[in-house]
């Protein structure tokens, strides 16, 4: 009687772990998937969304900023919102660590679209100018 038990326990938690491991395996191609799409609408993009895990719209949202247009954003008010949400969830006056680590990915994620867009305004006005290496006289 107790071999039954022991069979149906380990049979239920075969079934149990098998279907976790598929459900991850799911879970993890369709995120390899939607990155490609990304990859190729936005070569640059893929690699962002990888090290903030935000997209540019949840971390303008998180800060109550206004998205970067045109590559542009008001890093002032970026930044005082980011430092006045960052002070008011400190864990030692009682607030919460995971919200202050969002809010940090958050304007973490805005830098990094702003700083790839000056990057590929620079290029841009680079290939229009025609290339000028800067020359010192005093070397």
């Amino acid at each position: 009687m107790a071999h039954r038990i022991i069979t149906q326990v380990v049979i239920t938690g075969s079934r149990v772990l098998g279907r976790a491991f598929v459900e991850a395996y799911r879970q993890a191609s369709a995120s390899h998937k939607y990155a490609q799409q990304i990859a190729k609408s936005n070569p640059g993009a893929a690699t962002n969304l990888a090290s903030s895990g935000l997209t540019l719209e949840e971390a303008c949202k998180i800060l109550n900023v206004k998205p970067p247009q045109a590559g542009k954003a008001n890093m002032e008010d970026v930044m005082e919102r980011f430092k006045r949400l960052f002070d008011q969830n400190d864990p030692n006056k009682g607030g919460s660590f995971y919200l202050q680590s969002k809010i940090l990915r958050a304007r973490e994620r805005i830098e990094i679209e702003v700083r790839e867009a000056e990057r590929a305004a620079e290029r841009e006005r680079e290939v229009k100018d025609g290339w000028k290496p800067k020359v010192y006289k005093d070397r």
